[in-house]
């Protein structure tokens, strides 16, 4: 299921986060711009998988265009609360100009970080 903010004077979503299920793991893809105007999706998105009781989160970043404070702090969020449900939270794919603001942070040494989004999750199933 698709969530969508739509940026100002058009019908195009500057930001979309997709959940998909790979068995126990969703995999939360997002696209476009993530900032302070448009985290809903990515908030929904989180609490829709934590809410299925996913066993991994994996946020495939490969269509992540940009990323402020807002999102890496949605996504901090995220990883505590998918570890207190007994879940993790990875991401996948930064392009350069999202990984530099996890790195410039140090927030990226608080998760599993994957080059591109791994090969047993690029299927489409539903537990």
């Amino acid at each position: 299921m698709a969530a969508d903010a739509y940026g100002t004077g058009g019908a195009t979503p500057r930001f979309a986060a997709d959940v998909r299920w790979s068995g126990r793991t969703a995999v939360v893809t997002l696209t476009g711009e993530l900032d302070h105007d448009s985290p809903e999706p990515l908030v929904e998105a989180l609490g829709q998988a934590l809410a299925q009781d996913a066993e991994r989160i994996v946020v495939d970043c490969g269509r992540l265009t940009f990323c402020d404070s807002t999102g890496l702090n949605i996504m901090l969020r995220g990883r505590l609360q998918a570890g207190e449900a007994g879940s993790a939270l990875e991401l996948a794919a930064l392009r350069p100009v999202v990984a530099r603001m996890f790195d410039i942070t140090g927030a990226r040494a608080l998760f599993t970080v994957h080059a591109e989004l791994p090969a047993e999750l690029t299927g489409r199933t539903r537990p």
